[in-house]
C-alpha cells in the first residue's frame, strides 16, 4: 500500500487528539461541549480551523469574538494570540491543520 490510514474519535465527549504530526503538517481533531475551550495560546504556525459541527467562538489578539458555523474554514496567521471556545448548546467539532508543521516552522520561514 502506498497510502496510510489515520483515524479520529467519533464522540460527543471532550476530545483533543493529534492525528498527524510529521515533517509536513500537524493535524489535530477537537470536540468541545458547552463552556469548554482551549487555554489561551499563540499560533505556532499557519493555522487552518475546519468546523465540521457546531459553532466555534474565536477571539484573535484584541479583536472582538467572532463565531463561525459548521462548514467554515478559518485561516489564522503565525504568532496570533488565540482564544477558542464553545458558547453554544450544540457540541463543537473541528480539525486544526498547521502547515508547515510547527517543529519545522522556523526552518521554512528562515528560508524566505
Amino acid at each position: 500500500m502506498l497510502e496510510t490510514k489515520q483515524s479520529f474519535t467519533i464522540t460527543d465527549e471532550k476530545t483533543i487528539e493529534r492525528i498527524i504530526d510529521d515533517e509536513n503538517v500537524n493535524i489535530n481533531h477537537m470536540v468541545l461541549n458547552t463552556g469548554e475551550g482551549l487555554p489561551e495560546h499563540y499560533s505556532n504556525s499557519n493555522v487552518y480551523m475546519i468546523v465540521v459541527r457546531g459553532l466555534i467562538s474565536l477571539q484573535l489578539d484584541d479583536q472582538d469574538t467572532h463565531r463561525y458555523p459548521q462548514g467554515s474554514i478559518i485561516s489564522i496567521p503565525f504568532n496570533i494570540k488565540m482564544n477558542v471556545y464553545n458558547e453554544e448548546k450544540e457540541t463543537l467539532e473541528f480539525f486544526v491543520v498547521k502547515s508547515p508543521c510547527p517543529k519545522n516552522y522556523n526552518k521554512y520561514s528562515d528560508a524566505k
